[in-house]
């Protein structure tokens, strides 16, 4: 399993951005949570195997309808998520 911090900036707010993650985190068995962060970017903890991450994080690089991500930033995760669930935190 890898673990991955995912930050996405540009118009990713008020597009629906976190109930398009939750959905394709659900469809890619994908666990962890995303977040709107105060600076108006979205952050995105995702726990999942390999290649279920990778086309997870792809998808997020160009995010829903309406959105316009002008950088993905990933980072490895060191440390463990306890979820085993992904949900929409506020």
């Amino acid at each position: 399993m890898e673990k991955k911090l995912i930050i996405l900036r540009g118009i990713v707010q008020g597009v629906g951005f976190r109930f398009f993650a939750y959905r394709k985190a659900k469809q890619f068995n994908i666990c962890g949570y995303v977040r709107n962060l105060p600076d108006g970017s979205v952050e995105i903890l995702g726990k999942g195997e390999k290649t279920e991450l990778d086309g997870f994080i792809n998808i997020m690089r160009n995010g829903p309808f309406g959105a316009h991500v002008e950088s993905c930033e990933v980072s490895d995760f060191p440390y463990e998520v306890e979820s085993s669930d992904f949900e929409i935190r506020p």
